[in-house]
């Protein structure tokens, strides 16, 4: 099928398996917003998009999905199955997912990333299931010689209304394989849903609990071999010399030679040890003795990172990336007015499954295995970096222990091609939790300066600006254009009643490389913004949430913050207990949390109770939102209160959990989880539980002792 020749039933049908399936195919957009699609909704033939089969419904009724992103957790290989099944009229346990090789051609945006995969695609998997069901419904009144509307869908099979006969869907599939798709489709009313809405339990799990489930780490090749790498420690090192004397004499060992890796605009050097299993592999890397080149470049310290950007955020006005009204007038003259720093660390991802990849290069092309969060990306780099075209990088994914956005990386893939490339066979690589922790990349250190100006208990202005490294500079080089997620974080109906704002970005750079971690920047501008909106309201002489009320005056904002107050008894406060509000806005999903906190018979504060409030719109599984947002708040607790990554003369001082410390079972509160019900589109869920926590935190901490925390992470037996 050309390209250029693609029609409106193009887009939806293409049909295959020599005739005896029924395969329908379309394009997940690039972002996610509303798709350029066909059949009314635009024309795929602009996005230059090579249609395949996105699922096929075989003879005997199975149904099989090509799931074109990751699955890292967050539930997509759940949601996604439970979508088609609900207009396709199927039992779930009847849908079969498989991860699609990277192909953008085929597929469109595949990058796990931004809490996008059902946010983008839902309105197309309706369509999807809707049309399969209305193309079989059609071939089965045909065949009783009825009309369709005398038939009906129910778990896989089409039954005729008048006689009760019924045909099982592989009856059906040959026949509907030659129909053209049609071309209105009705979809369900959410009233009428069966399954999308339901708590249903996660497929995945079975999988992942008796070890059939395939990770990076379980994928094995005929004839591989096995690598581990010692890198340089500082990302712009350079291998000085290096004696593989000892590490030869390891059992197993076949090969020591210097790899070079690509770290986007730059590259990291080290020693590659292959042995014939992973413990060789490893042991011959104890056993090497690298001396390294680490002249030319800042060995940087932690204390100088946060002087520096404070420096400069007291010095500079910085790039503006949003700018309404005048600020700086009010601020110069009005009464109150408040000039506050926050502060936030560097933070590593820390999946618990650690970085991996199998590489198997072949001349004219490079096959690769692993946990992998943007196959395009490693196509990409890779075909740019060996010079092919790049439909010879194959890209395959498999399930990941957790990604948190480090796996949308192109270093560890590239890597293992190298790796690969030098020995002639297939390899894995693999890192321990010390290559991860000390290798990077992080979310950025960061400080923010926030100026506001109060009259008569109302804002009159609010300014914003952060000094802190720009991830895109690392992809893309560094621009004269202010961090595109400046203001991230901060809700769109403040904008509307604060007529005086402006965001900034003071521009920072270090040898460290970022990347981006759980909800991105609104991770670190939730906890300066919403810290300082609550200042601004004891400044103002307003409870925090009735600040926010007047402010936030759009439906969806007081309908929110009306069942967060309920929830969580904010009107119902006793003494000697704290309560802190925040209320985020992340990939087109807003979250109000409140944080209760109290003081333990020996006087030290605890975390009492979380309430969390989601409106992400339409959605498919409670549960799945539930644990995500739960998932995030810890997360979150741990960044707050328990660890940070530091530098010091320019290494890693958190080499492994005994230093990065995770939350215990222990140290989790509980948490109350409760989700808004509109008809708004669908937002994303697997990250925007995370900014609010901090900042409601924080703000229940200073509600409880009078304590201003505005410097993360902090340790709550000193509060």
């Amino acid at each position: 099928m050309s390209n250029k020749q693609v029609s409106r039933r193009d887009f939806l049908r293409v049909t295959g398996l020599a005739g005896t399936a029924l395969c329908l195919g379309f394009y997940f957009p690039s972002n996610a917003k509303e798709p350029e699609v066909v059949n009314g909704l635009g024309n795929a033939a602009k996005s230059n998009i090579e249609l395949n089969a996105w699922m096929h419904i075989d003879t005997d009724g199975k149904v099989t999905l090509f799931n074109h992103r990751a699955e890292m957790g967050q539930g997509s290989y759940q949601s996604v199955p439970q979508i088609i099944a609900e207009e396709l009229e199927v039992d779930l346990k009847e849908v079969n997912i498989v991860f699609a090789q990277g192909n953008r051609d085929k597929y469109g945006n595949q990058v796990t990333g931004g809490s996008s995969t059902i946010r983008g695609s839902y309105k197309n998997l309706l369509k999807l299931g809707a049309t399969a069901r209305i193309m079989l419904i059609s071939v089965a009144a045909k065949k009783w010689g009825v009309s369709s509307s005398d038939c009906y869908a129910e778990s896989g099979h089409v039954i005729n209304r008048i006689s009760g006969k019924k045909f099982h869907y592989g009856e059906l599939v040959t026949e509907a394989s030659k129909l053209e798709t049609p071309d209105h489709i009705v979809l369900k009313n959410r009233a009428d849903y069966k399954i999308i809405g339901k708590p249903l339990h996660r497929q995945d799990t079975p999988l992942k609990t008796n070890g059939t489930a395939v990770f990076g780490l379980d994928k094995k090749l005929p004839d591989m071999l096995y690598a581990a790498v010692e890198r340089n420690p500082r990302l712009r090192g350079k291998v000085k010399s290096f004696d593989a004397s000892a590490a030869l004499k390891v059992p197993g060992v076949k090969r020591v030679f210097k790899v070079r890796m690509g770290v986007f605009k730059t590259f990291r050097e080290g020693v590659a040890v292959v042995a014939t299993s992973t413990w060789a592999a490893l042991q011959g890397k104890k056993a090497l003795k690298v001396e390294w080149d680490d002249s030319g470049f800042e060995h940087i310290n932690s204390s100088d990172i946060f002087k520096r950007q404070q420096k400069e955020l007291h010095t500079k006005e910085g790039l503006i990336l949003k700018k309404q009204g005048n600020p700086d007038e009010f601020l110069n003259h009005t009464g109150k007015t408040l000039d506050l720093i926050y502060q936030t660390p560097y933070q590593s991802h820390s999946a618990m499954e650690p970085v991996n990849c199998i590489a198997h290069f072949q001349g004219d092309k490079v096959e690769i295995w692993g946990p992998i969060q943007a196959p395009e990306w490693v196509q990409d780099y890779i075909a740019e970096q060996l010079q092919l075209p790049r439909e010879k990088v194959i890209v395959n994914m498999t399930f990941l222990g957790g990604g948190f956005g480090r796996k949308a990386f192109m270093d560890y893939p590239h890597e293992a091609t190298m790796i690969s490339k030098e020995i002639g066979a297939p390899v894995q690589v693999i890192w321990t939790r010390e290559d991860d922790a000390t290798q990077g990349p992080y979310r950025p250190g960061i400080s923010y300066r926030c100026q506001a100006a109060v009259n008569d208990g109302q804002i009159t202005a609010l300014k914003f600006r952060m000094a802190g490294q720009n991830n895109d500079h690392w992809r893309n080089g560094k621009t004269d254009q202010a961090n595109r997620s400046t203001s991230e974080g901060f809700l769109q109906p403040y904008y509307e009643s604060i007529k005086n704002i402006s965001f900034a970005e003071v521009q920072f750079e270090t040898p460290i490389p970022t990347m981006w971690w759980r909800s991105v920047y609104a991770s670190t501008n939730g906890f300066a913004y919403e810290s300082f909106l609550d200042e601004v309201a004891i400044t103002a002489e307003k409870d925090p949430l009735d600040l926010r009320r007047t402010y936030l005056k759009d439906e969806r904002s007081q309908l929110l913050m009306d069942k967060i107050e309920a929830v969580s008894g904010w009107k119902r406060r006793k003494p000697n207990e704290g309560f802190g509000l925040a209320i985020t806005e992340c990939f087109s999903s807003t979250v109000a949390q409140v944080v209760k906190v109290s003081r333990d018979a020996g006087g030290k504060v605890k975390i009492d109770q979380v309430w969390a409030v989601m409106d992400c719109g339409w959605y498919v599984n409670p549960d799945i939102i539930s644990a995500q947002v739960e998932g995030s708040i810890v997360m979150a607790l741990g960044a707050s209160t328990i660890h940070e990554i530091t530098f010091k003369d320019g290494l890693v001082e958190q080499k492994n959990f005994y230093a990065y410390k995770m939350p215990r079972i222990t140290d989790i509160p509980p948490i109350e989880v409760h989700i808004m019900e509109n008809d708004a589109n669908a937002g994303g869920v697997g990250e925007p539980g995370l900014p609010a926590f901090a900042p409601a935190l924080t703000n229940a901490i200073y509600d409880l002792t009078g304590k201003r925390i505005r410097t993360l992470p902090f340790d709550m037996n000193e509060v």
